[in-house]
């Protein structure tokens, strides 16, 4: 029989508390919240100019811009809570693919706002896309030092770097639907190179070696800069520029139909939100350049794909299991 040696001692431990310690409300808003919120705020976007395109009324559309804006916004104060509570958890957050995704998402989803404040009070929409312009370059620089600060193999280029260097064309969108034509056209030139060099570097990435199956959802980031470029320059009326970045989109939509059990191979996971505000934002991109009815059918689908995605997602939130899945930092 093994016998503690002389002069030990157990080391004393805490009682366990009955009942167990509850969290503060909010300390660990996960910020993968956001990343479905950035697809149901542009699939309202999409479904308003998908009844409109059809001579229908938007009255649907109005009331789920409504809901979803709602949605976000108690979002949004739940995770300024987190941040008020601690601040370094911002930080802390950005160590990770899903925090770093999930934060760009929710100052992406800021510049979407502005998008649908156009159709209520275009100067309130203007600013709104001025303050998430605004949070998105402080965000792209905290992503910057938390990428220069992790190991060599935590630095490299992903998809989700579309929305941390790319996600300004956002709000290009917005002041291009609100006649801001120069903002949109400056952000639509300054944001076009750097997506395009993040398309080379994915390419090359990928003829190298195959992504690990947990972060293949990310692949579908891709989509999302082709779509927005087509956008824009279809309201800034230039439509053979328009044609070619719709054509490259489907293209890299294709690419995700053909590959979906391989995209999909390890299961349902939080990264899933990464698929909502592409395929959206696709489907806009088909409707402001006058495809109404492919524009119209896609809206349809994702009507019911991108709730049931944000549902699944967000019921993991109010018990933990996203925070813990994300590995989100605590306030």
């Amino acid at each position: 029989m093994i016998q503690d040696p002389p002069g030990f001692r157990p080391k004393n431990h805490p009682p366990p508390e009955f009942p167990a310690k509850r969290q503060p409300a909010f300390a660990r808003t996960p910020p993968a919240i956001f990343s479905p919120m950035a697809g149901l705020l542009g699939l309202s976007l999409a479904l308003e100019r998908s009844l409109v395109g059809l001579g229908q009324p938007d009255s649907l559309a109005r009331l789920v811009m409504g809901l979803v804006v709602g949605l976000w916004v108690f979002m949004a104060f739940s995770y300024g809570m987190k941040l008020v509570r601690r601040p370094a958890v911002l930080a802390e957050d950005l160590r990770t693919v899903p925090g770093r995704a999930g934060l760009a998402a929710g100052t992406v989803g800021a510049m979407l706002l502005g998008s649908i404040l156009s159709f209520v009070d275009p100067r309130v929409a203007y600013g709104a896309v001025w303050v998430g312009l605004g949070l998105h370059a402080i965000l792209a620089v905290f992503v910057v030092k938390a990428l220069w600060a992790a190991p060599a193999e935590g630095r490299g280029v992903t998809p989700a770097w579309h929305l941390h260097f790319v996600g300004f064309i956002v709000g290009g969108l917005a002041a291009a639907a609100l006649g801001a034509d120069a903002l949109a056209t400056a952000i639509l030139w300054a944001t076009t190179p750097i997506a395009l060099g993040i398309w080379a570097i994915s390419l090359w990435q990928l003829i190298k070696r195959i992504p690990p199956a947990p972060l293949r959802p990310l692949l579908a980031f891709h989509l999302a800069p082709a779509s927005l470029f087509a956008s824009i320059c279809g309201l800034l009326g230039m439509p053979f520029i328009a044609l070619i970045w719709l054509g490259f989109g489907a293209m890299i939509l294709l690419a995700m139909i053909l590959s979906t059990r391989w995209i999909l191979a390890s299961g349902f996971s939080p990264l899933w939100g990464a698929f909502t505000f592409p395929m959206a934002a696709y489907a806009s991109a088909l409707l402001i350049n006058g495809w109404i009815v492919p524009g119209a059918v896609f809206t349809a689908f994702l009507l019911v794909a991108n709730p049931w995605i944000a549902w699944r997602i967000l019921r993991m939130w109010p018990g933990g299991q996203l925070a813990a899945k994300t590995n989100a930092a605590t306030a």
